[in-house]
């Protein structure tokens, strides 16, 4: 239920986007810089356990080997549901074309599925989900570039 103070806060859109909208629109954002560190972590724990797993004294670690080779990939995999929902909250604002969507999202998955499937192995496909977490990033910062631009040329507009 919307009371009296509230109806003034709905009613102010900007730029012909709701309070709402914007608000859901930082939280994908958020959400999308989290698999952006995951990512980051990812990469750092590829070359850190791989580093020391080379190490002579630690060949026969198994423990080493298993974060070297599986935690990797484990983060990666986690920032596909969150790329998901980015792509859904980027569609649905329509803050980019619906075609560079499904072609990110798409190619993504597909080649995800054939290297599961055909090859044995996820390395392909789990790197083309760290381009798609970086597109998305990019989509967000454009979107809010443009609504602080608005904001200043409706300033100068105002004076």
């Amino acid at each position: 239920m919307t009371i009296a103070p509230d109806q003034a806060l709905h009613n102010k859109s900007q730029h012909g986007f709701a309070p709402l909208a914007i608000a859901r629109i930082k939280g994908a954002q958020r959400a999308n810089q989290i698999a952006i560190y995951l990512i980051y972590a990812a990469i750092l724990a590829f070359v850190v356990f791989g580093t020391i797993a080379s190490i002579k004294a630690f060949h026969d670690n198994q423990l080493l080997y298993q974060l070297f080779y599986n935690l990797p990939y484990a983060l990666v995999a986690l920032t596909i549901p969150i790329t998901i929902y980015d792509a859904l909250v980027i569609y649905r604002y329509r803050l980019n074309q619906p075609s560079m969507i499904a072609l990110s999202i798409g190619v993504s998955t597909i080649i995800l599925v054939g290297e599961l499937l055909f090859s044995n192995t996820a390395w392909l496909g789990l790197s083309c989900w760290l381009g798609v977490a970086f597109l998305f990033k990019v989509t967000f910062k454009r979107f809010f570039n443009f609504l602080e631009i608005q904001e200043d040329a409706d300033i100068v507009e105002e004076t």
